[in-house]
């Protein structure tokens, strides 16, 4: 019962989390968008209200005007909207999926006991120091340097490592799907405590001056519009490792950290093409296109670096892991897959323990579910979890083997 109400929460929670985050990210991209098209105001009447740009868009059925004003407009609306909930929505329904997902059976999905043999608490308490830490760091660094002359070129590279240094932490402490999402979820609790701590209190103190009638500090805008940008080219690395849980090639190789790494990047790049062309189009920026070629460089570059080896096909394993002749590869059968089963497999797919309703302790069963057998332990290796009962290759390579050979049973 706790399996299947485990099952809905992770349901309904994904969903949810799902939809917020679209909303922040589709807010996120659309004011960097606004925020690279703008025009300098042709109206006199806007020169004189201090619109700093405009910009004209045509979009369901109408059209749109909106203006940005240098610092702060000479009078506030009645009506202000706020764009936070979109972030601290995503926050709260990712870290409570987290913590159902993770957290809450970190003996099973967050602890390698190859990697790190530790309690589960321990496993949890650095995990969640992850979140904290990059965070502190990051803020630092922000604070630190991001004022000075040249200063978001030392942030950009400061930051990057940062990144590098918690991706390669993450997998060398944690089983490898964990460890993406964990990076992903580090990076995201930045984005989210950046709109918290300083973008929405910084737009507060702006419009608490403008009610006062005192002059507004220009730094609220700066620091906000700082913190906007980097969320920006966080977000589709976020969404990398956020979704590479479900492709067990990446965070299973034994390099894992730097494909996390790799692909992060890329998206950063690909990113960057993105906020550049809206500039370019109006003849403010450089051409962004090589920054879109870097990153289709690196996936590609990734893609060929992670292809399949080619299986010699006379190299067939028997029960006892010995290599055999290809000829006897059709005399594969339940007998001696059992053994294989019986050590691997049956502590959690047998009588006392069934997880998923799936039983492998008999050659009816295992026949029903050779298909799922092939996909979960050959194809994406991410049976058993985090290899936890020690499945060799050439295990692996048998039940391949028995497979592709019509997986008897009788």
């Amino acid at each position: 019962m706790e399996s299947y109400i485990l099952d809905w929460a992770n349901l309904l929670l994904r969903w949810v989390h799902v939809i917020t985050a679209i909303a922040w990210i589709g807010s996120s991209f659309y004011f960097v968008f606004l925020d690279s098209s703008l025009t300098p105001p042709v109206d006199e009447d806007l020169k004189k209200q201090g619109v700093s740009g405009e910009l004209w868009a045509v979009h369901g059925g109408g059209f749109y005007h909106p203006v940005k004003f240098n610092v702060s407009p000479p009078k506030l609306p009645s009506h202000l909207h706020w764009f936070y909930w979109e972030s601290y929505s995503t926050w709260l329904s990712g870290f409570a999926l987290f913590t159902v997902s993770y957290l809450w059976s970190a003996s099973t999905y967050l602890i390698d006991k190859s990697r790190m043999d530790w309690a589960p608490s321990t496993a949890i308490l650095v995990a969640l120091s992850f979140l904290v830490v990059f965070w502190l760091l990051y803020d630092l660094v922000c604070r630190v340097f991001g004022q000075r002359k040249n200063g978001e070129a030392i942030v950009g590279a400061l930051v990057f490592t940062l990144v590098c240094v918690a991706s390669w932490l993450a997998c060398q402490w944690f089983a490898g799907r964990a460890a993406f999402l964990l990076v992903g979820a580090m990076m995201a609790t930045t984005m989210s405590a950046s709109v918290f701590f300083w973008i929405i209190p910084g737009q507060k103190k702006v419009v608490a001056s403008i009610k006062a009638g005192e002059p507004v500090d220009p730094i609220h805008g700066k620091r906000g519009k700082q913190r906007s940008v980097h969320n920006t080219y966080f977000t589709l690395p976020v969404l990398f490792a956020m979704l590479s849980g479900h492709y067990s090639f990446t965070y299973t190789h034994p390099q894992n950290w730097l494909i996390l790494i790799l692909m992060m990047f890329a998206g950063a790049a690909i990113r960057q093409f993105f906020v550049m062309r809206h500039g370019f189009k109006l003849g403010r920026n450089g051409n962004p296109l090589p920054y879109a070629l870097v990153g289709l460089a690196v996936i590609v570059g990734v893609i060929v670096w992670l292809r399949p080896v080619p299986v010699v096909a006379s190299a067939i394993y028997s029960g006892a892991g010995k290599a055999t002749s290809a000829g006897v590869a059709s005399q594969i059968d339940y007998k001696t897959l059992q053994p294989v089963l019986a050590q691997r497999c049956i502590a959690c797919h047998g009588e006392q323990v069934q997880m998923k309703n799936v039983r492998l302790d008999s050659a009816a069963n295992v026949k029903l579910h050779a298909q799922n057998i092939y996909q979960q332990v050959v194809v994406s290796k991410a049976m058993p979890m985090n290899n936890s009962t020690g499945l060799t290759d050439a295990e692996r390579l048998l039940i391949k083997q028995w497979f592709e050979a019509g997986a008897r049973t009788d």
